[in-house]
């Protein structure tokens, strides 16, 4: 009777436990959290040299890497041609196997570029903090290696503020940004004492998790919608100790970074920027989903050049659930034409 109870208790504990990722806050069931974001298993590559030609049939094209100042190397992967280069940021971390539903339609039209941060998917392990500044300053290493543009800055979740930060030491040489479903400075529920006490959790839990194997069992759902290549890379990379180990290392200055964007925004100009936002509340999104729209639409009122798009199927996790609105959205930026999304330009 007494295990019995022990074991509830346990479940009870995993319950009400609050879990950040992707710079999302979530006050449900652990489970419901995970499910939104996930995948598959096995790819390998060429660590010697830049392009490696073996991966070419790879959804994502050819992998290469690019060297820091600093000596660390960049894993990115590049399929398609012409003058202009989409670039990809993925959510906080995550690895670049989070776009297999959006990049290979974008590569049709332009080159895109999907890249593991530091410390994700194939890329090396930065010692240094890893602050926004930080993170920023490796994706512009990575736009100098990759040429002279134009660019479009396509950024998920924290990968949002990144792409602003990056954007805006390197407007000269973007056409524009696209924000989905971003963190927002906006979002007052960044600064609340939940989110603080949330990655404290997420300090002790989340390498629990990733020894035992309950984070890849709890992660391994919404990713799956992906090309089976895509997925399997991010089964295989993403719910690793090591993975854990750089979400962790990129929400520690998060609740400092969005206090510094509130302060002193990235000063983008006039530069194109697209907000997109999920519309749907997912489970555990009762709160935040309404806070994080109201934020996207304040960002937008306070740019020169900014419009904010609805992806009305979709939670947090839109590259899974509608990702014909972010590659409408791109296609619409790249060609200069109304993509026909439900959209409000302000």
């Amino acid at each position: 009777m007494q295990r019995g109870r022990k074991r509830q208790d346990g479940c009870n504990l995993l319950s009400n436990m609050v879990v950040v990722k992707h710079g999302l806050i979530y006050n449900e069931v652990i489970d419901n959290h995970f499910q939104l974001e996930s995948v598959k298993d096995d790819h390998t590559c060429n660590q010697e040299g830049n392009m490696n030609p073996n991966s070419s049939s790879h959804t994502f094209g050819s992998s290469a890497f690019v060297q820091t100042r600093d000596g660390r190397k960049l894993h990115y992967m590049s399929r398609g041609t012409g003058e202009l280069t989409v670039v990809f940021e993925s959510g906080m971390g995550a690895s670049r196997s989070n776009w297999g539903l959006v990049a290979p339609a974008i590569a049709e039209h332009a080159r895109a570029v999907v890249y593991d941060r530091a410390g994700a998917g194939r890329s090396d392990v930065d010692s240094a903090p890893r602050s926004l500044e930080r993170i920023a300053g490796d994706l512009g290493e990575l736009l100098t290696a990759l040429g002279q543009g134009p660019f479009i800055l396509v950024g998920h979740s924290w990968g949002g503020p990144i792409v602003r930060a990056a954007a805006a030491a390197h407007l000269s040489r973007l056409r524009g940004i696209i924000l989905v479903d971003p963190s927002d400075e906006h979002c007052e529920m960044y600064f609340s004492k939940l989110t603080k006490k949330s990655f404290a959790i997420n300090g002790f839990i989340i390498p629990i998790m990733a020894r035992t194997g309950l984070y890849k069992m709890l992660g391994s759902k919404a990713g799956s919608v992906q090309p089976d290549d895509v997925a399997a890379d991010h089964l295989k990379e993403d719910f690793t100790v090591r993975a854990a180990s750089t979400m962790l290392a990129e929400g520690k200055t998060f609740s400092d970074d969005m206090a510094a964007l509130l302060e002193h925004p990235p000063a983008l100009g006039d530069l194109e920027v697209s907000v997109i936002s999920g519309t749907k509340p997912g489970k555990g999104e009762g709160k935040i989903r309404p806070a994080l729209i109201t934020a996207h639409r304040q960002t937008v009122s306070k740019l020169s050049n900014a419009r904010w798009i609805g992806a009305d199927q979709s939670g947090h996790m839109v590259m899974y659930t509608d990702p014909q609105v972010i590659i409408d959205e791109i296609v619409r930026m790249i060609n200069e034409v109304s993509s026909g999304a439900r959209t409000e330009q302000k």
